[in-house]
């Protein structure tokens, strides 16, 4: 029988900087909690809202995949590779730390605050040599289907990282299920509910709301309402 853990949006790590309001489902900074340092490869889902002409100052990072996910507004990267770029809603981007970067992050938009998510997983590769991408998604577009943006393989859609990990974004009307089917027994999947209302293995999840399952194959998800959420598949043991 399938193993579950369910997070409600509101019992969440907070941390409130002024130009920074970021939610923590896992231990993160000044939020701990032993019971969610992680979910298998998993490490990091912080929910972020940056005020506008605010970001973060040039910091280093390694040995982890830093997936950000864009959902209003723009952000600018800057990086010790060199590489400057902003990326915005519909896109997502990849940095595989490897054996160390630096880099920095704010919102350019002095009128609007920038809201994202960031995503760390745990490589399954340490010290490989640093790398930055991103790609645009089409993720509104397209309803009632798992929409691929990130894997383990360069030649599919979306982004990849050093790690048997696949995500995927989905638009479902109410009403809708479709069946998800793990890449392997020894996955995990972790979903976290951006808009609406989702059912899965008879728990409900609302909005900002994150349900981690295992020990199983496949599991059906379906929408009590309109609702947007990524799945999030990872190894439990990594």
């Amino acid at each position: 029988m399938a193993q579950t853990v369910l997070h409600k949006a509101d019992t969440r790590g907070v941390a409130d900087h002024g130009w920074l309001k970021s939610y923590q489902s896992f231990s993160f900074a000044g939020y701990y909690n032993p019971e969610r340092i992680n979910f298998g490869a998993l490490r990091v889902l912080n929910d972020d809202i940056v005020s506008g002409g605010r970001g973060f100052g040039e910091h280093p990072h390694d040995n982890m995949e830093i997936i950000s996910i864009p959902l209003e507004g723009e952000l600018q990267h800057r990086d010790s590779m060199g590489n400057i770029a902003t990326i915005k809603s519909g896109e997502i981007q990849v940095m595989s730390a490897g054996t160390g970067i630096y880099h920095a992050e704010y919102n350019p938009d002095t009128n609007h605050p920038a809201k994202f998510l960031q995503i760390w997983v745990f490589p399954n590769k340490r010290n490989v040599t640093p790398r930055y991408d991103q790609v645009l998604v089409d993720t509104k577009g397209k309803k009632n289907e798992w929409i691929q943006i990130l894997s383990p393989n360069p030649d599919d859609a979306g982004v990849w990282i050093h790690q048997d990990a696949w995500f995927n974004m989905a638009n479902f009307d109410a009403g809708v299920s479709q069946t998800y089917s793990l890449h392997s027994p020894d996955h995990g999947v972790y979903i976290f509910v951006l808009a609406g209302e989702l059912e899965i293995e008879g728990r409900t999840l609302a909005a900002r709301d994150g349900l981690g399952i295992w020990e199983t194959t496949q599991f059906e998800v379906k929408a009590t309402a309109d609702a947007r959420f990524l799945l999030m598949e990872v190894p439990m043991k990594f």
